[in-house]
């Protein structure tokens, strides 16, 4: 049953206005939740006037996956990663590859089953794992749950690794990112109109939340999922490279993947291989040193 006993106390809210409102502040979309209502995400529960995060201790997937599956091409290659993801997301993707995570939610019966940060520790460990990687939905979402692994993971010798479509407040970056090793952060496409009607959401926030990993000196990687004729123009990539220059630098590992008809999206084909080695192409042409292609 979903109450104050069987929850976990969310950080970053504030009491807002009358009658037990709460305003979230992990991510920039701000909900402001009613007393018994969820926000966006569909993980953070208002109850009884306080914040509460349903996801805390509760993954839906748990699995042992080979780092350049993340993707992630240039940290600790050949070794794997005890994986896991919640339910919940942030952000509306009509291209959403996840959806039966992201936009999941909690059966009585699921939300029984509770797995502490020691539990995923043991299992990383048992399974000879390198490191631990939130990831599979969107881990903004749960990152009470990832901070608390991610201290144990290097209390015991572990690396942590962050899958996520940077869609945080800074206050909330601040306190989780400091704890990552290496993240693949998603920029989802270089115009803001491509983020709010294709995302329902903002696209400076993420660009922030790239920016301010890489000014943390820790590995980040960024991948682009190409969706013909909504994300793959030319200009769009340029202008995401000029930004990458000017903003981090031309090693930075730059991921651009195919997209596959999905969730909302199943009319569109399929991204075409040459679209994909076109943009490496141009990349390379520009100096850029590590340019990856996936879902080909």
């Amino acid at each position: 049953m979903l109450n104050q006993e069987t929850s976990h106390p969310a950080q970053w809210w504030e009491r807002t206005g009358n009658n037990d409102k709460v305003k979230c502040l992990l991510c920039p979309r701000g909900c402001v939740i009613a007393p018994e209502r969820i926000g966006f995400c569909g993980v953070r529960k208002n109850i009884d006037g306080d914040l509460y995060s349903l996801s805390y201790g509760r993954p839906v997937a748990l699995n042992v996956d080979p780092i350049e599956k993340k993707p992630l091409a240039e940290f600790m290659p050949g070794t794997t990663t005890f994986s896991l993801g919640t339910f919940g997301c942030n952000l509306s993707c009509s291209f959403c590859q996840n959806d039966s995570l992201a936009r999941g939610s909690y059966s009585e019966a699921e939300f029984e089953h509770y797995v502490s940060p020691e539990n995923i520790i043991e299992l990383a460990l048992r399974h000879k794992c390198k490191s631990v990687a939130f990831t599979y939905n969107e881990p903004t979402v749960f990152a009470e749950y990832a901070i608390d692994i991610a201290k144990l993971a290097h209390e015991n010798n572990l690396k942590t690794v962050l899958v996520t479509n940077g869609y945080i407040t800074p206050e909330a970056a601040c306190d989780l990112y400091p704890l990552i090793d290496a993240a693949n952060i998603d920029m989802k496409g270089f115009t803001p109109e491509f983020y709010a009607t294709m995302t329902g959401s903002e696209l400076q926030p993420v660009l922030h939340a790239i920016k301010y990993f890489y000014e943390l000196k820790r590995h980040v990687e960024v991948t682009n999922l190409v969706i013909p004729e909504r994300n793959d123009s030319d200009e769009m990539i340029e202008n995401w490279l000029d930004w990458v220059e000017e903003n981090m630098d031309k090693s930075i590992p730059l991921h651009f993947s195919a997209f596959h008809p999905a969730f909302k999206l199943l009319d569109v084909a399929k991204t075409p291989p040459d679209t994909l080695y076109h943009i490496r192409d141009v990349a390379t042409k520009r100096g850029f040193t590590s340019v990856h292609l996936g879902n080909i």
